[in-house]
């Protein structure tokens, strides 16, 4: 999809991230994952900012989106939440960020969109420092035969309508980019993934 499309698609539904009343188990799983992040954290696709209410106290995030309907929001809600933040709108795939700047580096709800996902993901090796850690609530391809049928036939519309894609192998995903998976839970027939990682070396990347 053509990149200037799928930004105003979401554009479109900054209104509904802002207002939508999020799931309990959505909101527990933000609550789990966050509560490890330090530092200086690199937010990808903060969207509306759900994340904010999560950080633990003292973290600086920098939060980046290509929306700017979303960075608004998330902005509003920074500053109503008092979290320490600084807003970079570009597209995530795009982006450059010197090496091991970031003690954590966190995604949720994100790698569906990407045209380029293990590149991504390779970079955010990269920006992590090497003690710190990459943390990741995605969704993706069900282990289950029947849920993942289902989903394969309904990707394309729903990319479409959403720009999401429902078929990304995330723990693939991360262990082909080099990281070391050190915490991996799944949810929801195995579609929700919780990962937390720490970046290896780039010869641990594989193609």
């Amino acid at each position: 999809m053509d990149k200037q499309k799928l930004v105003r698609i979401f554009d479109k539904q900054a209104n509904q991230y802002d207002r939508r009343t999020e799931n309990p188990a959505q909101s527990r799983w933000r609550q789990q994952l966050l509560s490890h992040a330090r530092g200086h954290v690199l937010e990808l696709a903060v969207g509306a900012g759900a994340n904010f209410p999560y950080y633990p106290l003292g973290v600086h995030v920098t939060a980046v989106d290509f929306s700017p309907a979303m960075l608004e929001r998330a902005q509003r809600r920074a500053t109503h939440l008092h979290v320490n933040a600084e807003f970079v709108c570009t597209d995530m795939e795009n982006a450059d960020f010197a090496d091991h700047s970031f003690d954590t580096v966190v995604s949720t709800l994100s790698f569906c969109s990407y045209e380029r996902p293990l590149e991504l993901m390779r970079k955010l090796r990269r920006w992590c420092k090497p003690e710190g850690e990459i943390l990741l609530l995605e969704h993706g391809i069900s282990s289950r035969r029947l849920v993942a049928a289902l989903q394969k036939s309904l990707d394309p519309l729903l990319y479409r309508a959403y720009g999401c894609h429902q078929t990304r192998e995330i723990r693939q995903l991360a262990e082909q980019a080099g990281l070391h998976v050190i915490e991996a839970e799944s949810y929801w027939m195995d579609m929700v993934q919780l990962l937390r990682a720490k970046p290896g070396s780039a010869q641990e990347a594989r193609s």
